[in-house]
């Protein structure tokens, strides 16, 4: 298992250095949570409050885990938003357990979009 979270942590390090090279950042978790969002959303970069941005990781959270069959897209509201329905409950991980999840869902995002 140690192998295992090993090379998610790699393959994590190595998304993080892309981004960097790409946008200028190493974001954090929780500033690929808002790229993934802003990219979803499909405004374009704009200036975002700070609700603005919880909405934005909340709409990163549920696609990446509408693959996993967590989350249904039911589409978008009059002002462009998407919005989700959970279908199964989240695994009940400790603290780094549900880190490490949601990093590989994102792995697997930027792989998908072929980042």
């Amino acid at each position: 298992m140690q192998h295992v979270e090993e090379d998610l942590q790699v393959r994590w390090l190595k998304l993080r250095i892309k981004l960097k090279e790409k946008f200028d950042i190493k974001p954090d978790m929780n500033g690929v949570l808002l790229l993934i969002g802003v990219q979803e959303l499909g405004h374009g970069a704009q200036k975002f409050d700070k609700e603005q941005k919880q909405d934005l990781m909340h709409i990163a959270i549920c696609t990446l885990l509408t693959e996993s069959g967590y989350y249904r897209n039911d589409g978008l509201d009059a002002d462009g938003w998407p919005h989700f329905t959970q279908l199964k409950p989240l695994p009940e991980y400790n603290l780094a357990e549900q880190e490490n999840f949601l990093k590989d869902h994102v792995l697997h995002y930027f792989q998908k979009i072929g980042f």
